[in-house]
């Protein structure tokens, strides 16, 4: 069974592209949503406060998403210090979600996440999938999804390379435009992995 990466920048369309996967009966690991696990369990949680502060955890124990985003983005050392304490607990979780998934039969399975080529991950997988839009596109859906400031969605923007960085390294590219065909695109590469699993 091939393990395939998928990402790409902010707004660019992820997980709208990883749910067309999903109907084509690919199991799909969503790296964003298993960190929020993990920030719930306690001995991450106590290691996150002694390190940065109690601050980033409500009183009921519940992550402050805001708190955290407002400092790992303008402290490199907290940003530094919860990439090594994150993602190493997040591959061994993939490691064992994939292996699971082999019982279903499934050609590949896909790791979802933004930051693959930042982080140099794409070594543990077979392939990566690149999701490219225009950055002026990408700006207005994150607007409109999460809310935030312009400056906000730059400054995050700032921690993720470039799309014409990422081309360089990436094996396939679906391009979520807005004008191109999204799902025939999706049909190509998936048959492709087909072919090589």
């Amino acid at each position: 069974m091939r393990k395939v990466g998928i990402t790409g920048n902010m707004g660019s369309g992820k997980s709208l592209v990883c749910n067309i996967f999903k109907s084509l009966d690919i199991p799909v690991f969503d790296a964003d949503q298993q960190t929020k696990q993990l920030y719930n369990e306690s001995d991450i949680r106590l290691k996150i406060q002694k390190q940065i502060g109690k601050s980033v955890y409500q009183a009921d124990g519940k992550l402050n998403k805001a708190k955290l985003a407002q400092l790992i983005f303008n402290d490199p050392f907290a940003m530094q210090f919860i990439r090594e304490l994150m993602y190493p607990r997040l591959h061994k979780r993939f490691e064992e979600w994939a292996k699971a998934q082999q019982n279903s039969q499934c050609p590949y399975v896909l790791y979802e996440a933004a930051l693959i080529f930042e982080n140099d991950f794409q070594s543990h997988f077979d392939f990566t999938i690149l999701i490219t839009a225009p950055e002026a596109l990408r700006v207005e859906r994150i607007k409109e999804r999460d809310k935030l400031a312009d400056s906000e969605i730059r400054q995050r923007m700032d921690h993720q390379w470039p799309e014409t960085k990422k081309l360089e390294l990436a094996d396939f590219v679906i391009q979520n435009d807005g004008k191109t065909m999204l799902i025939q695109q999706v049909l190509e590469v998936h048959r492709k992995l087909l072919d090589e699993a």
